[in-house]
């Protein structure tokens, strides 16, 4: 048994936290990324994206290129976040602390910790939502009987293997990522007749602000939505294993199935106008009705093992997260707290909001743009030290990290402030103040032709990239030489 486990009923649970992994404990090769990332992002809520992709106004191959670059680009940022857990053999969160300081990081921190708990409740709400379409069309559970069924195996399922933790999650993912592969080929096969070629080449192309749009839109629904978690499932890797490896598996992993999923989505919804209206409500239930009825109950099967390998992720690093601003529980503990929360949103989700994709939407590109900008700060900050991480230091606010780097802290909120005035979201009332910058600077303000085109989430990216590299140099150098 592992030294940082304890037994639970006959399961091994792990202890280990926001720790740094001792050297005994780290195994494995880069090729082991593959399936946690892989089984993550294969649900069949990529075929819904390829609606939405077509949603905002661009053609087929304009969808299908916002898909690849949107997607492997995104996911690239995963990639060199998973490459500072090899050198840092801690969480992503922990790791943080270097740009941030000890105490500064609990602002990335609690956008982090939030954006993973919005994730895993998102992803639990089309679960249940998918579950219970199947089950209606099949017959016999009806209505909110129907939806209880989905809820129950996606709660258990994920709250289970988050508590048992990492060994039990990346054995979990690899089956989860074989079996989802299997099944979803089945569904592609079985609708494949419904496209119709000459319908999705009848859409029309969309101008260069609505391709830029959707592209940013693909990269807040895929690599950005994960970039706060990259570290935590390489930081059991030997530090001596190939860096290409760490990165190139993680991307390969996480993109090779939502590319080919949004391309399939766009062609299937461009092919029929009711289908791409109901995917808006039943983001993953709609794309049953294409179904014949002795497949459904292999649908279902698909769609839960699909977001469920997200969800366990999600509640994974969300624990780690709620550790990471100071919280002194055991990881197990922090992972009953953030299911709890994604039980009473999914309860809201399903049985009281009235449009699922909306406030989806809302929520990507919201919290999209503070997680861009400290992704920018990261990257950067992780291209910029020579040396790898002080172990101690990460948990001292007296140590070389200090307690808080005012520089990176103002430099994210700058970026967020500045992203956050060039992207519009008329999703929900709350939302209405942002895009205050599209005016001043010339872009047309909130009606004109940048208003839907996400630049703030681009721009938040660049931002702090570019004022890291730049300002952060001088206190990585005083960093490395203490």
């Amino acid at each position: 048994m592992n030294s940082e486990a304890q037994s639970l009923g006959g399961l091994v649970v792990e202890t280990n936290a926001i720790n740094v992994i001792a050297e005994s404990e780290r195994t494995g090769e880069p090729r082991s990324l593959f399936w946690p990332w892989c089984a993550a992002n294969i649900s069949v809520l990529g075929v819904s994206y390829g609606s939405w992709f077509l949603g905002f106004g661009v053609s087929f191959w304009q969808a299908s290129l916002a898909a690849i670059l949107g997607t492997a680009f995104s996911f690239l940022l995963v990639g060199l976040v998973s490459l500072a857990g090899k050198h840092g053999s801690a969480p992503t969160m922990t790791l943080s602390r270097a740009a941030f300081g000890i105490n500064g990081n609990k602002l990335p921190g609690a956008l982090s910790y939030i954006a993973l708990v919005g994730w895993e409740t998102v992803l639990c709400s089309l679960a249940t939502l998918a579950t219970a379409t199947v089950f209606e069309r099949i017959g016999g559970i009806h209505g909110t009987s129907a939806k209880l069924v989905g809820f129950l195996i996606v709660v258990l399922l994920t709250m289970g293997a988050g508590v048992l933790g990492f060994s039990v999650i990346m054995k979990l993912q690899k089956i989860i990522t074989i079996a989802t592969a299997v099944l979803t080929i089945g569904y592609i096969l079985l609708s494949f007749k419904e496209i119709s070629w000459s319908a999705v080449s009848a859409h029309p192309e969309g101008n260069v602000q609505t391709f830029i749009g959707v592209l940013i839109f693909g990269m807040t629904g895929f690599g950005l939505g994960w970039v706060n978690s990259g570290a935590d499932y390489s930081r059991y890797l030997p530090r001596t294993v190939s860096s290409r490896g760490v990165v190139g598996w993680t991307v390969l992993g996480a993109s090779i199935a939502p590319i080919i999923l949004v391309i399939y989505g766009a062609l299937l919804a461009g092919s029929d106008q009711k289908l791409n209206d109901a995917i808006s409500s039943d983001p993953i239930g709609a794309l049953t009705t294409i179904l014949p009825t002795w497949y459904l109950l292999l649908f279902a099967a698909v769609a839960i093992l699909g977001l469920v390998g997200g969800t366990v992720l999600d509640i994974y690093s969300s624990g780690l997260a709620l550790i990471s601003l100071g919280l002194k529980i055991p990881r197990a503990v922090a992972v009953g707290i953030d299911g709890v929360i994604m039980i009473l949103g999914t309860i809201y989700m399903v049985w009281f909001a009235e449009n699922f994709f909306y406030p989806f939407q809302g929520f990507l590109i919201t919290l999209g743009v503070p997680i861009a900008a400290w992704a920018g700060i990261f990257v950067a900050d992780l291209f910029l030290r020579k040396r790898g991480y002080d172990e101690s230091d990460l948990f001292d606010s007296n140590g070389r990290y200090g307690s808080v780097n005012w520089s990176s802290v103002t430099l994210m909120v700058a970026a967020s402030a500045a992203g956050w005035g060039l992207v519009t979201n008329g999703f929900a009332s709350w939302l209405s103040w942002q895009g205050y910058l599209l005016e001043p600077i010339g872009l047309g303000g909130r009606e004109g032709a940048w208003a839907y085109s996400n630049l703030g989430v681009a721009v938040a990216l660049a931002t702090g990239f570019i004022g890291h590299w730049f300002l952060g140099r001088t206190e990585i150098a005083k960093q490395e030489s203490a």
